[in-house]
């Protein structure tokens, strides 16, 4: 009863940290290596080990983090091989590393649990986000595949796989979904150390030991077969297989003893006369619950199948948990195999269905229809309407198999048409939003936030956090769900009772209030006031508050917290009122709660940083204030177009649609099968994250060049160039008169994109311009570059900006392109970044791209750089006038020296080639022909050591190019 009685204690928890501290708890032993989304799993286990947490034997693990993934399952073989407890955590292409040393652990049958938050594959192009191609993938190695569907699941399973492993020998891989439930925040019933020791038998552990190898017993392992016996010796693993489900179902049972929790290999939900069954695992069967206990509850006859063990698949539980009544399966994979009849889940049904039915163990005489359909591949959102349209599919009298469900395929037309208005009412439970700029602290505090909620209240609570992958100045959106009821909800929030804008640019670019229902909240942050904030938003949003009577209240966060010296860190101050507006706990409450989080989340910083944020939790009620929302809009401002309608028409049908978050919406068609994208998009982008920019001061400028050096987005630029083409300029355009002799009788202009800057200050930080008091000769702390509000600057700074790139590049000839001031008078062929404000590394490459961008050919290493570098929906690197520009791709993490080889491998066979077919042309190969063999030879001498021989080199190209065109 002692332990029983443990099931009531619930804890506010993420999915990784569930399966982190099972892993760490029944193990000694951690190989790691870190890879989104699965590496919190690897530092939860090191940190809990550097802390001194022991197992559930008494002793501390070892964590020990190798060079690769690759490595890490070496390791894991080899700890394995050895008899010690060992574990993993990995992912994506990081478990595709794994498969080798996976082949060997299972046909070793040597017990151990991989944990992985499944994640897609690297295929036409990277994606961190959550589907099951990777444990696909890893589905012929021999392991054993759980999945789980929940938070509480993931740790209940985690454990069952740990206990299974044990009795069967066969090796487990427990995989649940990357970043839906790995990173989500649910409140769950936490399993105790006691539960954890009752589910792990000594004697199968000591079982376990006496396999290790060790010189006190020497054995050989690992051997070479030849033909006569290699067959036979794989087939001696048959009967381990065959008894793997009954022993996995029996650990399950043990379980449900320990704390009610009953699960089977495959659990039916629905209606007991269901016609119309789903079969799915992973976090999509939450959702297909929901769906179902909804429709079900009106009548209707649908059931859904969860699959809990994947592999060794039991053919004769999935039958019997099939419903007699059945008649139609709809079977949902969360991967795409290109070629194949069907994804694997779908031909693993057709397959037991039909030996089912050929071995008389069907429960009916009726073969059921089956088709298969894919959904939620890199993440994509899996909700009620969508399962609908799944059932739908079913009843249709010409029914789509291999259907796509979530997207609009307009080339292969495989897509369901999907009802988006139809949602799962849940009386009681209250849906926020919450869209911060990354870094800003918004996702921290909302974590926060709900992690209040789950502990200080009776509610359940789950918080799910959007991140674009460039994390760090791009938009994320905090979901948050709290109420009386268990929550099976594992898709974002569409029926918001609460929006909060933390940064107030983005109300130009985002349809956040689409999702707000009648009588919602509105909370944003605004450098304006109750009384003039009506006539500075876009009256696209001032229509949807008055349509949908939203009640508004604004504050000015940024000046509060710059008052307080938080800097741009608006997070606690917006946190506090949401909780003095939506009253989800009592106000003195909330705010005793959010000082103890403060205190837990920043103690470590010092008492000062503690004492900021104290004053922000008691100052931000009383900057609050509620707008009187007026009868119509303002009529002032419009929401600006995505995109410039001079961008290019991809940009503008294509890239503009996922700047403006609407990606799903875009059909298959206008997606390149390659993976191929246009480059120089960014200057469409416009984000406006700065709240302060550069302004430049020409009277105290040495012209230096150092402020557009170390600009990390080159948002801040340098030209000199001819006085009398300022005659166009703007009114408000700022020149001097250049320095230096070569610069004679020629203007220089600094002037900052501000609608591209982050805000980050650096160049101020940099710029050696110091302007001295007169008198005194003193420093006045006046810079030649200082930070103003961009607000009242943008649009004119923006008109500048316009100018100044119409200004011709300046003369080569007058500078030296290896010092700090001639570099940066050469275009920058990378710009506008998504990297962080303030990012150390991209101010080195775009100082490669002035350098030598018009011939750079870049492999890429997977991480920042590939993000900021190739992360849609935009991309930096662009070109100068005649179309010359770095090219770039990202391989793989582990492969980049190798494939940028590869690259200059090519360009040397090709050199090679063109000097050998050149010289086939000098000797009268094409004798139609007459060619000069000087062109010829002054080509194949060329130096090219300089920028302008390298012009030299390709007028001469492009003569020869000429001369062929005839032959």
């Amino acid at each position: 009863m002692g332990i029983m009685a443990d099931k009531h204690k619930m804890i506010m928890v993420d999915g990784n940290t569930v399966a982190a501290k099972v892993a760490h708890a029944v193990s000694e032993i951690c190989a790691i290596y870190p890879i989104t989304p699965s590496s919190s799993m690897g530092e939860t286990a090191d940190e809990l080990s550097a802390a001194g947490v022991t197992n559930i034997w008494g002793t501390v693990p070892e964590v020990v983090e190798l060079q690769s993934e690759a490595g890490a399952s070496g390791s894991v073989h080899g700890a394995l091989t050895s008899g010690a407890l060992t574990t993993t955590f990995t992912a994506s292409q990081g478990l595709l590393l794994m498969l080798p040393n996976m082949y060997k652990i299972a046909g070793e049958l040597t017990s151990t649990v991989f944990h992985v938050s499944a994640r897609a594959l690297a295929t036409q192009a990277l994606s961190i986000f959550g589907d099951h191609s990777d444990v696909m993938a890893a589905r012929s190695t021999g392991f054993g595949l759980t999945s789980a569907c929940s938070l509480q699941e993931i740790g209940d399973l985690a454990l069952i796989s740990h206990a299974a492993t044990l009795e069967a020998r066969v090796p487990f891989l427990n995989f649940f979904d990357g970043f839906r439930n790995s990173h989500e925040v649910q409140k769950i019933s936490e399993l105790s150390r006691d539960i954890m020791r009752e589910m792990i038998p000594d004697d199968l552990v000591l079982a376990h030991r006496k396999r290790g190898m060790s010189p006190d017993r020497p054995i050989i392992r690992g051997t070479s077969q030849n033909p006569d016996v290699y067959f036979q010796g794989r087939e001696t693993v048959n009967k381990y297989y065959l008894a793997t489900p009954g022993i996995v179902q029996k650990h399950m049972d043990r379980l449900a003893k320990l704390t009610g929790r009953q699960y089977k290999l495959f659990d039916y939900v629905g209606a007991t006369d269901a016609e119309k069954v789903i079969v799915i695992m992973g976090s999509g069967a939450e959702t297909v619950h929901e769906t179902v206990e909804s429709l079900a509850g009106k009548g209707e006859k649908v059931g859904v199948i969860k699959v809990r063990l994947y592999r060794p698949f039991d053919v004769k539980a999935f039958i019997a948990a099939l419903p007699k009544s059945m008649k139609s399966i709809a079977v949902l994979d969360r991967t795409k195999e290109p070629g194949a009849i069907g994804e694997p889940l779908y031909q693993d049904v057709l397959t037991a269905i039909g030996e089912a039915q050929a071995d008389g163990m069907m429960q009916t005489d009726i073969y059921p229809k089956i088709l298969g359909g894919r959904y939620g591949l890199g993440s994509k959102e899996c909700t009620p309407a969508m399962v609908k349209a799944v059932f739908d599919n079913l009843d249709a009298d010409k029914p789509k198999n291999h259907f796509t469900v979530g997207i609009t395929d307009d080339v292969c037309d495989t897509s369901l048409n999907v009802e988006p208005s139809f949602r799962v009412a849940h009386p009681g439970r209250m849906e926020c939003m919450f869209y911060g700029l990354g870094s800003d602290g918004t996702v921290g505090a909302n974590k926060n936030s709900i992690k209040i909620i789950g502990d200080d209240t009776d509610n359940y609570a789950q918080g799910y956090f959007v991140y674009d992958s460039k994390k760090a100045g791009a938009v994320t959106v905090s979901h948050l769900r709290f109420g009386e009821g268990l929550i099976r909800s594992p898709y974002l929030c569409t029926n918001a009772d609460f929006v909060a804008c933390h940064n107030f640019s983005f109300l130009e670019k985002y349809d956040m209030l689409a999702n707000a229902k009648e009588g919602a909240t509105f909370l944003l942050a605004s450098p304006y006031g109750p009384d003039e904030v009506w006539d500075h938003m876009p009256d696209e949003i001032e229509k949807q508050i008055i349509d949908k009577k939203i009640k508004f209240y604004v504050l000015d966060a940024t000046e509060l917290a710059k008052k307080l010296g938080l800097g741009a860190r608006i997070n606690t101050i917006m946190q506090t009122c949401f909780f003095y507006i939506s009253g989800v706990i009592p106000s003195d409450q909330a705010i005793e709660s959010l000082k103890n989080a403060i205190k837990k989340t920043y103690g470590r910083k010092g008492d000062e940083i503690v004492q900021m944020n104290y004053k922000a939790v008691d100052g931000a009620v009383a900057a609050m204030q509620e707008v009187k929302v007026p009868a119509k809009p303002a009529g002032k401002l419009k929401m600006p177009p995505t995109v410039s309608p001079d961008a290019p028409e991809f940009v503008q049908t294509v890239t503009a649609i996922l700047m403006s978050q609407k990606g799903n919406t875009l059909p298959v068609s206008k997606m390149p099968a390659d993976g191929t994208w246009p480059v120089g998009t960014t200057k469409y982008e416009k984000r406006n994250i700065a709240v302060d920019i550069p302004v430049w001061e020409h009277d105290v400028c040495i012209q230096c060049g150092m402020c557009s050096l170390v600009c990390p987005h080159a948002a801040i630029r340098i030209k000199a160039y001819d006085g009398n083409l300022l005659d166009k300029a703007p009114a408000t355009f700022k020149s001097a008169d250049a320095k230096g002799k070569a610069y004679q009788g020629m203007k220089f202009t600094v002037q900052v994109a501000p609608e591209d800057c982050t805000g980050c200050a650096l160049c101020v930080q940099t710029c050696p311009g110091k302007e001295k008091d007169k008198g005194t000769k003193e420093p006045t702390g006046r810079h030649a570059i200082n930070m103003a509000p961009q607000l009242p600057l943008r649009e004119q700074e923006a008109e500048n900006f316009g100018f100044f790139l119409g200004l011709p590049e300046t003369d080569p000839s007058l500078y030296n392109p290896v010092t700090v001031k001639g570099s940066q008078l050469i275009q920058p062929l990378f710009e506008f970044s998504g990297a962080c404000a303030g990012c150390g590394e991209t101010p080195y490459v775009k100082l490669l791209t002035q350098l030598y961008g018009d011939r750079a050919m870049i492999g890429n290493a997977t991480g920042c750089s590939s993000i900021y570098g190739g992360n849609l929906p935009t991309t930096p690197y662009t070109t100068r006038a005649d179309g010359r520009g770095p090219t770039w791709s990202n391989s793989l993490f582990e492969d980049a020296s190798e494939f940028a080889f590869g690259m200059r491998l090519a360009c040397d066979r090709f050199k090679t080639y063109a000097l050998e077919l050149t010289e086939k042309l000098v000797s009268g190969a094409c004798s139609s022909l007459n060619v000069d063999a000087s062109l010829f030879e002054a080509i194949r001498d060329a130096d090219d050591s300089t920028q302008a021989a390298i012009e030299e080199q390709r007028a001469r190209v492009e003569d020869l190019k000429k001369v062929i065109g005839k032959c």
